[in-house]
């Protein structure tokens, strides 16, 4: 046992333990609501990591259900053109692992999905139908490949963190939005 995980073993000793709910909530597969709320959420993050450990979380968005759960062991995430740098692609060359955290707004649980990945390039994608789902376009709005994520892990996020930041409130994103705009007129 090194350093590092003899302290977080006494991290959870001395904290009581991982609460039988949060344990007993981990999955191999989608549970029903699990597998609802990705089909309703307009909005994941991707994380990954190459071999070294090097991590990259990449913004994932579109109409709500574009994460396309395939079955109880399987999502396709669509890859829809943006800055090109394809850092998560370089990172599941050595490292074929992601993790995925879906939000939906106004919702303060969230759902993640952990798993081993695989590429399906673009023209698998068309033959299964599949087109870019999103609220809003521009000359790179194409579908570039998608992302298949076999599940390891699925599970509900409690609410504790989006209660923390007090994400959703309303006067918050009006009071965001105003510093938004001015930032923008300053330039």
């Amino acid at each position: 046992m090194n350093a590092n995980t003899a302290r977080i073993d006494q991290l959870r000793e001395a904290l009581g333990g991982a609460h039988p709910l949060a344990v007993n909530k981990v999955k191999d597969h989608l549970e029903p609501y699990v597998k609802a709320f990705i089909e309703n959420a307009p909005f994941a993050i991707l994380s990954t990591a190459d071999a070294q450990g090097n991590c990259d979380a990449s913004p994932k968005g579109g109409l709500p259900g574009f994460v396309k759960v395939l079955d109880d062991k399987t999502l396709l995430v669509p890859d829809i053109g943006g800055n090109r740098l394809f850092q998560s692609y370089e990172n599941f060359e050595s490292n074929p692992k992601a993790g995925l955290l879906f939000l939906i707004p106004g919702m303060n649980v969230t759902a993640r999905v952990n798993g081993r990945v695989s590429i399906l390039d673009k023209q698998e994608m068309l033959k299964r139908g599949l087109q870019p789902e999103l609220n809003w376009r521009d000359e790179n709005s194409n579908l570039v490949q998608g992302i298949v994520v076999d599940i390891d892990e699925a599970y509900f996020h409690c609410p504790r963190s989006m209660q923390f930041a007090n994400l959703w409130d309303a006067d918050t994103i009006a009071t965001n939005k105003q510093i938004s705009i001015k930032a923008l007129k300053k330039d």
